[in-house]
């Protein structure tokens, strides 16, 4: 298995242009520059609690709203993760965590499948967090899943404080992940698949 599984994505839209460069086997560092405040600081905890390098720099109409640039971000991230993954070989394949921050307690489970699938289950009390609207959190995971071929499901046990949960929900899908994509060596050169066969996302899978 080849180390240093990378995945670069140049994203160019009339309302978005997003740069992100992937690295799973890195160290937890991260360049991250959306014009998002909030969402820079979510996507450092993925890096930092996934152990992967991500590099984001993204411009967008954030005058109008974050709607286009996070959406955007999301997809960028979703496709450079499954380029990094490629045929998935070696990979554990499923991860899930429980993440708690103070009162709040959400738990991820995802299986990198390469078939798409959002269940999402937060009940986030209120509607921003500084200026970051959270409905937006679904459509970053909507997009990223759609985008990176995972089967994703996020559960909210409690909380009350609205940073706390998404931010508990964050640090579990890193989590979640970097089990995920960990190899195993009892696996090295074999696809995880009773079929032989995970494709990318974008197509059938097994």
């Amino acid at each position: 298995m080849t180390n240093h599984r990378k995945g670069d994505v140049h994203r160019v839209t009339s309302e978005t242009n997003v740069n992100v460069q992937l690295n799973l086997d890195g160290e937890g560092k991260s360049q991250i520059s959306t014009g998002i405040a909030f969402l820079d600081h979510m996507l450092h905890q993925l890096s930092s609690h996934g152990l992967f390098d991500l590099i984001v720099e993204a411009t967008g109409d954030t005058h109008i709203d974050d709607h286009h640039t996070n959406e955007d971000v999301g997809i960028a991230i979703g496709q450079a993760l499954s380029k990094a993954l490629g045929d998935r070989r070696g990979i554990q394949r499923f991860g899930h965590f429980t993440a708690p921050l103070d009162e709040a307690l959400v738990m991820v489970s995802l299986d990198c499948s390469g078939r798409p699938h959002l269940t999402y289950e937060l009940d986030i009390p209120s509607q921003r967090i500084g200026s970051y609207d959270t409905e937006l959190v679904k459509e970053f995971f909507v997009a990223l899943a759609n985008n990176s071929g995972l089967t994703l499901h996020i559960r909210q046990f409690s909380g009350v404080n609205s940073h706390h949960i998404v931010e508990a929900c964050f640090k579990a899908f890193a989590r979640s992940l970097r089990m995920a994509i960990e190899l195993d060596p009892r696996r090295l050169g074999i696809v995880p698949s009773s079929k032989g066969v995970l494709e990318q996302a974008g197509q059938k899978n097994n």
